[in-house]
């Protein structure tokens, strides 16, 4: 069998694999003609089977009875790599998860081009971990060996902000210093680098490489706030103690607002420690709409409706928090401007992240020529003003917003593998 090199983009929400063929970077089709698939994995206890990708959202939309696990990059060097959990009839290591989502991948690229897929270029956020080179070193690693243990037998890494810059760049006439910002589902990762079409053909490109910076602030991160803002006080977030000395703890509706944290909730012991809270609750009501949601297992669909009030408000400026379920109607609205308020934080972080990779290249914002936006939150509203006002005389460039890392990879891995 001949050896196919790739590029492999392991995203926060989706994720896409990318070879050159004739000459030409594209992305596999993954799933029904679809080049994306949501980085999403359900553990069927009906049929045993395992689904990934939008066949897995449909099982835990239609209510399977399964586990149902999202975001799979977000536990890249956190604690929870070290664990193993309960997903289906056995127990298995969040390492073993990743590997699976992995596998999937490269078997669907191999029954595509009917080439082993042995080489790959892993495309990884400037910073997997913000603050702690240990773990973000550690993110890195296990990334790797989630892959090697999948039959990548040579592996090699890239920026995320570099491949989209990679893929833009067959388009350019001249030479253009560029900054990309790529605002994903779960980082936000900024490149200051050199473009040209001579550029284009060296196979190595760190002197072009002027900055690469990036927070650990991404799309999941929107939903978070907008639903713990806007849907969880209806499930009992801020509420007190009867004798009101005391607010409830939060950390259950933090769990309930945080992708791959959901699953934890689902534990029996998190509805018996609620229902003793309950007891002493100010607000009872709002706990039983809340054991009614862990119940149904339908945090997810909380999570998903949240997003798409986020992703509605892109148009209008009012969208609503909908989810219905036995003992649970749910519909909260919400305006662009409440939106906007409460991710102002999580604006000025990026901001402030753009600002570092202006610093460390040692240009001036007049210097950059062309903004390339990528990633499916640079569509977010206040996102895209605040950037585009950092740079008012540059060229603004849409690049595809779920695809440019990946084609940008698989030219990547052309050149370092062949």
């Amino acid at each position: 069998m001949t050896i196919q090199s790739c590029g492999l983009d392991f995203g926060t929400t989706n994720s896409t694999l990318g070879i050159v063929r004739d000459g030409r970077p594209e992305l596999i089709a993954l799933e029904n003609g679809q080049r994306t698939m949501p980085t999403a994995l359900f553990f069927s206890r009906e049929d045993g089977r395992t689904y990934a990708g939008r066949a897995a959202v449909h099982e835990y939309v239609d209510g399977a009875e399964g586990r149902f696990m999202r975001a799979l990059k977000s536990v890249l060097g956190s604690s929870l790599m070290g664990e193993k959990t309960v997903v289906g009839r056995e127990r298995l290591a969040f390492a073993e998860i990743v590997g699976l989502f992995l596998k999937l991948l490269k078997e669907r690229m191999e029954a595509e081009t009917g080439a082993s897929a042995s080489r790959v270029v892993l495309g990884r956020p400037v910073h997997f971990v913000d603050g702690d080179e240990a773990a973000d070193k550690a993110a890195e690693g296990q990334l790797e060996g989630a892959a090697r243990a999948q039959g990548f037998s040579e592996i090699a890494f890239q920026f995320e902000p570099v491949a989209a810059a990679l893929d833009y760049e067959r388009t350019v006439a001249g030479e253009e210093l560029a900054l990309v910002v790529d605002i994903g589902g779960g980082t936000s990762d900024f490149s200051v680098i050199r473009l040209s079409p001579e550029a284009a053909r060296r196979p190595e490109r760190k002197e072009d490489i002027l900055s690469a910076t990036g927070v650990h602030i991404g799309g999941t991160d929107f939903d978070r706030l907008l639903s713990i803002a806007k849907a969880m006080p209806a499930l009992g977030l801020g509420t007190s103690t009867r004798d009101g000395k005391r607010r409830l703890p939060v950390w259950y509706w933090n769990d309930l607002a945080t992708w791959h944290r959901i699953n934890l909730l689902y534990d029996p012991k998190v509805a018996n420690g609620l229902r003793d809270l309950q007891k002493q609750a100010a607000e009872p009501e709002k706990l039983t709409r809340l054991l009614a949601l862990l119940d149904a297992r339908a945090g997810h669909r909380l999570a998903g409706a949240s997003e798409a009030a986020k992703i509605a408000l892109t148009d209008d400026e009012l969208a609503y928090i909908r989810l219905k379920e036995i003992g649970l109607d749910l519909d909260e609205p919400v305006t662009r401007g409440e939106f906007e308020s409460v991710v102002a934080e999580l604006v000025a972080g990026i901001a402030g992240s753009v600002g570092e990779a202006l610093t460390v290249a040692g240009v001036a914002p007049e210097a950059i020529d062309t903004l390339l936006l990528t990633g499916g939150s640079t569509q977010v509203p206040i996102v895209r003003r605040t950037v585009k006002a950092m740079f008012p005389n540059a060229r603004v460039v849409d690049a595809d917003a779920f695809g440019s890392v990946g084609l940008g990879l698989a030219i990547d891995a052309s050149r370092k593998f062949g």
